[in-house]
């Protein structure tokens, strides 16, 4: 009897590189792959969405149209090229109005692709609806999808089994959703594989014989090829599946691997296994040069516990090594698991696995519920849909108090339509202040991008967080003796200065000059006078970021705790406040850049002094160290951050936890909370100060 064929989609291209990779890989790099797949007979692939829409305007400064264009070029005419779909959150974190919906079928249709996956985190089918529409009208085929997981029984979620996402997928049937293919989708591969065949047969029997219905897991938590086999003998025609490097640990199952699963039942994938072989071959060699997240390739049997998205489980872990927070890890994913019970049970899938990590995130850092992420607070509240089970009550007090938002259970798409900041409008208008041309295109980036779509469209973008060894040409050898670190101890007239050659700059005892170095000796001019700025006071950036925003310009009056930039960091947008009243005297980076934590961003106040260029300054004094304190209560910084506002000053008497200060890090603010009653008897830093974690900041006697 002939084996029956399953279906696959490679997902290598697109759910692989978020996966493993952070979305954080160069088009260029992985198109001999995509070649090679196709040669081995793949002809269904995973092509964008999802991440790898905004990642390639946040981290590779690339576009991501251009990168569909050339998908389709080199996988060909009949390719079925497939992107990802948040709902209404299209490909962001943020959710959008009808018209961008729309335009988001319309622009993907254009730039080649063929089907999309669309999906509710929430499972709230109000947000498919719309969604849903426009995939279908715009001509594309559309995959509607259940998302699913599974948690202990110790949890009490009263969503998340069999007659739950049945009852979904009746309601996307009542709702008249147009749809070609059904996707039951785990992201966080936690689904029991008795709950996975339970799902599938009721789906079967409700669509018929058919229905291409999908499922889609990871190997996160060890049990994704289980979970394929029950979705196959339950009806499932189709499975997802990668490629080396990316498969497996936080991936899909590889597709050799579900080859050999498959060896000796009913079924078969149809594949020439030498061919995929060697595909795998070419891509391993195409990604060699990557940075490879040891966790992104291991499975972890508390995942269940803490379900966190392969997807999403890479993409925070890279943040977390760009903020030098990674030791806080195994505190922030073990304390998932009350984020989740508490925030209504909403499946672990983005943007609302995001939402859950960075709760967790604030949770470790500044104790539990003292700082309700915004994205967090707004899910509980309703503004993202209605979670599959009320939130706890006390976290909707507390979003309501800090977001100073009230709980709505108005449509999503309904509350955005009104949103004067969201929409083709709004978008048109960044486009207008940037002068930038008003295609559909860029209307599109920029209201699914905003700031950081505008600096690539304008570009001020730059590479950034690709864990990537760059190849350099080989170079002659340098004689033995030559030094080749370009660092240098320079003593002039007695005065010893630390000296590093950078590139077009010399940093002279850590400040950085302008260099330039020509042959021969020519007649020196006089150093020219300058504008310097003395006695002021400088914004230090709190933490590794970009620039989205600047607000002010040199000569801009600027008043106390006034919004004066915004960082992004941690995917997650930072107002930097002005520490004091005065005039911006000096701007220190433009927007685009990217800085490290204690980089100056402006100077505010200070005197304009005309002098001379500069000698190189000498290495500070090491500074003296201060007092210890003389009892009392030290309050220490929870975490490495800038002191944005000190609300008290010595003397003065204090309650047990009044808000004593207010520290910035993550691009999050952090109340700083009286540990007692008391008076302050020291305060040992300044407004500005940028502290590492356990620094004392007052103590209180």
């Amino acid at each position: 009897m002939a084996k029956k064929k399953i279906n696959f989609m490679c997902t290598a291209f697109r759910d692989g590189f978020q996966s493993v990779y952070g979305a954080r890989v160069f088009t260029k790099d992985f198109m001999p792959a995509v070649a090679a797949a196709r040669e081995a007979g793949i002809t269904h692939f995973e092509a964008g969405g999802g991440a790898r829409f905004q990642a390639l305007y946040f981290y590779t400064n690339e576009d991501a149209f251009k990168m569909m264009d050339e998908f389709r070029e080199v996988a060909g005419p009949d390719a079925n090229l497939q992107t990802l779909s948040r709902g209404v959150n299209v490909v962001g974190l943020d959710s959008q109005p009808r018209d961008i919906i729309k335009l988001h079928a319309q622009m993907f249709k254009k730039h080649g692709m063929t089907t999309i996956r669309n999906f509710d985190a929430l499972n709230d089918v109000n947000n498919l609806i719309d969604s849903g529409k426009a995939i279908h009208d715009a001509g594309l085929k559309h995959e509607v999808t259940v998302t699913m997981m599974s948690l202990p029984d110790s949890y009490h979620a009263a969503a998340h089994n069999p007659e739950f996402y049945e009852k979904i997928l009746r309601q996307i049937l009542d709702a008249g959703i147009p749809f070609d293919s059904l996707c039951f989708k785990d992201a966080s591969g936690t689904s029991t594989p008795k709950n996975v065949y339970e799902t599938i047969k009721r789906a079967r029997k409700l669509l018929g014989p058919n229905m291409n219905i999908v499922f889609h897991s990871h190997e996160t938590a060890g049990v994704s090829i289980q979970q394929y086999m029950s979705a196959i003998e339950a009806g499932a025609t189709q499975v997802d599946l990668s490629m080396s490097p990316c498969s497996g640990g936080t991936c899909q199952p590889d597709i050799l691997t579900m080859w050999h699963a498959l060896r000796g039942t009913d079924y078969d994938l149809g594949i020439d296994v030498n061919k995929v072989q060697e595909a795998e071959r070419v891509f391993e060699n195409c990604m060699k040069d990557y940075f490879l997240p040891p966790e992104a390739t291991k499975v972890n049997p508390n995942i269940p516990f803490f379900p966190l998205p392969g997807g999403a489980l890479t993409a925070n872990t890279q943040m977390l090594r760009d903020n030098n927070l990674m030791d806080k890890y195994p505190q922030i994913v073990e304390a998932m698991g009350d984020v989740v019970k508490k925030g209504g049970f909403g499946t672990s899938v983005t943007p609302v696995s995001q939402f859950y990590f960075q709760q967790a995130f604030n949770n470790v850092m500044f104790g539990p519920w003292k700082k309700i992420a915004e994205g967090y607070g707004k899910m509980v509240l309703g503004y993202f849909g209605k979670t599959p089970v009320e939130p706890d009550a006390e976290v909707i007090k507390a979003a309501a108090e800090q977001l100073k938002l009230e709980p709505t259970t108005e449509k999503v798409v309904d509350l955005n339509d009104k949103n004067p900041s969201k929409g083709r409008e709004a978008a048109i208008k960044m486009l207008k202040e940037a002068n930038l041309e008003e295609s559909e295109e860029n209307i599109f980036i920029a209201a699914s991008c905003k700031e950081k779509g505008i600096l690539y469209l304008t570009g001020k973008a730059k590479v950034n967080g690709v864990r990537k060894v760059e190849k350099e040409a080989p170079k002659a050898a340098a004689p033995a003796s030559k030094n080749t670190s370009g660092e240098y101890t320079v003593t002039v007239n007695g005065t010893a200065y630390g000296v590093k050659l950078n590139g077009g700059n010399v940093v002279v005892n850590g400040v950085s000059y302008p260099l330039s170095i020509a042959d021969g000796i020519k007649a020196a001019a006089a150093p020219a006078a300058q504008v310097v700025v003395t006695g002021s006071q400088d914004v230090a950036a709190p933490m590794p970021g970009l620039i989205l925003k600047m607000n002010v310009k040199v000569g801009d009056e600027v008043k106390k705790n006034q919004e004066i930039a915004v960082m992004e960091a941690m995917k997650m947008e930072n107002p930097i406040y002005a520490p004091c009243d005065g005039k911006v005297t000096a701007i220190k980076a433009n927007q685009g850049d990217q800085l490290q934590a204690g980089d100056v961003i402006l100077s505010i106040g200070g005197t304009q002094v005309v002098q001379a260029a500069p000698a190189p300054a000498a290495a500070p004094a090491a500074p003296a160290p201060s007092a210890a304190p003389a009892g009392g209560t030290e309050v220490k910084a929870p975490m490495p951050g800038l002191i944005l506002k000190l609300n008290v000053k010595k003397g003065d008497q204090v309650k047990k936890n009044d808000e004593i200060a207010v520290m910035e890090a993550m691009k999050m603010e952090n109340p700083i909370y009286a540990p007692c009653d008391g008076v302050v008897s020291d305060i040992s830093v300044n407004q500005g100060d940028q502290l590492q974690a356990d620094d004392t900041i007052m103590v209180i006697a």
